[in-house]
C-alpha cells in the first residue's frame, strides 16, 4: 500500500512538474508573440490550443463531443488560417518569428491542457499538482534565465508577481472546474479570455487590423462559443 502511494505522489509530481514547464515555456512564447505582433490576433490563434484537449477528450477520456462542438473546432481552425494570412509575406522576418512562437505556444499550451485533464481524470489532489507545477515552472524559468544571463528588472519583477499569483488563482479555478465538471466544454469557455487581449488591444494599445483579420477574429470567437455549447 505504502509503494502504491509513493508511485502515486511520484507521478503527481512528474506530471505536475512538466505541466509547470509547459506553462512557463507557453507564457515566454507568448510573450515574445506580443513582441513581434498584435495581441489582438496572437491571443485568439494562442486560444485555439482548446482543440487539442477536446480533441483528448473525445479519443482518450470518450466525452461525447456534438456535432455543434465539431462545428466549432471547425470553425477555429479556420480562424487560425485566415488570421495569420498574411500577403506578400515573403521575407518578413517579424512575420515568420511571430508565427513561430504563436505556434510554440498553441503546442506548449495544448499538451498542458491535455496533462490537466490527465491528473483530474487519475484524481490526483489539484493543490499537489499546483505546488509540483509551480515549482516545476519556477525551476524552469530560473535555469533560462541562468542560461541565457537575462538580468530581471524591478518592474519586471513586479508584473510578473503580479501575473503569477492571478495565474495561482486562475489554475487553482481551473483545475476545481476539470475535477466537477466537462473537460470538452471548460477548455473552450476558458479561451474565451482572449476577449480581455483582443479588445485591449483595439481599444486601449489601438491596434489597427484589416478587414479579413477582424473577420477572423469574429470566426474565432463563434467557434469557441460552438465548441461549449
Amino acid at each position: 500500500m505504502a509503494t502504491g502511494s509513493s508511485n502515486f505522489h511520484i507521478l503527481t509530481l512528474l506530471i505536475g512538474a512538466l505541466i509547470g514547464i509547459l506553462n512557463t515555456n507557453g507564457n515566454i512564447q507568448l510573450s515574445r508573440a506580443f513582441e513581434k505582433g498584435p495581441a489582438s490576433l496572437t491571443a485568439p490563434l494562442v486560444a485555439a490550443n482548446a482543440i487539442f484537449p477536446i480533441i483528448c477528450s473525445a479519443l482518450i477520456f470518450h466525452e461525447h463531443i456534438s456535432s455543434t462542438q465539431w462545428i466549432g473546432i471547425f470553425f477555429m481552425m479556420i480562424a487560425v488560417v485566415v488570421i495569420q494570412y498574411t500577403p506578400n509575406a515573403k521575407g518578413q522576418h517579424h512575420y515568420f518569428v511571430w508565427i513561430m512562437h504563436v505556434c510554440f505556444a498553441i503546442f506548449s499550451f495544448g499538451t498542458l491542457g491535455i496533462l490537466m485533464q490527465t491528473s483530474t481524470h487519475l484524481q490526483f489532489q489539484p493543490l499537489d499538482v499546483l505546488i509540483a507545477m509551480y515549482g516545476g515552472g519556477s525551476i524552469y524559468l530560473l535555469i533560462t534565465l541562468i542560461f541565457k544571463r537575462e538580468k530581471v528588472q524591478a518592474s519586471e519583477l513586479r508584473i510578473g508577481t503580479a501575473v503569477g499569483l492571478l495565474s495561482i488563482v486562475g489554475y487553482g479555478c481551473y483545475f476545481y472546474a476539470l475535477s466537477t465538471g466537462i473537460a470538452s466544454i471548460i477548455f473552450p469557455i476558458v479561451s474565451l479570455n482572449c476577449l480581455f487581449v483582443v479588445f485591449a488591444g483595439c481599444y486601449l494599445f489601438q491596434e489597427k487590423l484589416k478587414v479579413y483579420q477582424m473577420s477572423g477574429i469574429l470566426i474565432a470567437i463563434i467557434g469557441i462559443i460552438l465548441t461549449k455549447i
